[in-house]
């Protein structure tokens, strides 16, 4: 089962910001459709963050738009989250995804993301 690997997370004030980022290992993962952040706070269910196609195309949650900024780097299989104005409610473990065209859909185990004063 491929693994991907986040990085990136940690502790932060309120106002910060941080930038996190996920990869899937070398050579493991191939033709790449869309890749995501998701996030879970304590006690809740885990909800989209962000997502970003094929094409480019993003999608955001409601609470993170002009706060938030996905990107990617097919060459490296990468896609990162840059998180600015941090809030204490944005404080959650965030995982990232990717989706395989006409294939599986893999997860990484989660970075946690700490925003407290």
């Amino acid at each position: 089962q491929v693994q991907l690997v986040e990085s990136g997370g940690g502790l932060v004030q309120p106002g910060g910001s941080l930038r996190l980022s996920c990869a899937a290992p070398s050579g493991t993962v191939f033709n790449i459709n869309a890749m995501g952040w998701y996030r879970q706070a304590p006690g809740k269910g885990r909800e989209l963050v962000a997502v970003i196609a094929g094409n480019d195309i993003t999608t955001y949650a409601d609470s993170v738009k002009g706060r938030f900024t996905i990107s990617r780097s097919n060459a490296k299989n990468t896609v990162y989250l840059q998180m600015n104005s941090l809030q204490p409610e944005d404080t959650a473990v965030y995982y990232c995804n990717a989706q395989i065209l006409y294939g599986p859909t893999y997860w990484g185990k989660g970075t946690l993301v700490t925003v407290s004063s």
